[in-house]
């Protein structure tokens, strides 16, 4: 048997023994206080989610005029259709349907904060149904502009 050198080095680094190794560590938290934490974060998610797909169905009828507008092709009668078709969703059939003329187009105006319609080039609006008018691209960006601006329900 080979006697171990218990005074050199070599002779103690020998005798070493490997550690066993150690616990693995957990990914639960140790304390109630981040279970807490994790559950309002959690919860916050949750919330915020609701609340995006709340506002992205709210704001459906916006898309979809959007989309209508592009087909539209610079039209003023087919943009008067959109607006009005947007209205009728956005505000109370009692309060939109019957509007006419000078009323229609403050009332398009009122709902965005600026005369652009009565006083501006939104003019041709209140008589584009009713006669043959040129394609006119500004009237386009213009009812674009208050589709995704005009606020939502009636501002008294």
């Amino acid at each position: 048997m080979e006697q171990v050198d218990n005074d050199s080095l070599v002779g103690l680094l020998d005798q070493l023994v490997q550690p066993d190794p150690p616990a693995p560590v957990s990914m639960l938290p140790q304390t109630w206080g981040w279970v807490v934490v994790g559950l309002l974060v959690l919860a916050l998610l949750g919330y915020l989610a609701h609340k995006l797909i709340k506002h992205r169905r709210a704001n459906a009828y916006r898309r979809e005029a959007l989309d209508l507008l592009d087909a539209a092709r610079d039209d003023p009668a087919r943009i008067a259709e959109i607006l009005r078709r947007t209205a009728l969703v956005a505000y109370p059939r009692d309060k939109v349907a019957w509007l006419t003329g000078e009323d229609w187009l403050h009332f398009l105006d009122h709902q965005i904060d600026k005369p652009v319609f009565a006083q501006g080039p939104g003019r041709a609006i209140a008589t584009a149904p009713y006669r043959d008018q040129a394609p006119d691209a500004a009237l386009t960006v213009l009812a674009a502009n208050w589709i995704r601006h005009h606020s939502r329900g009636l501002r008294e």
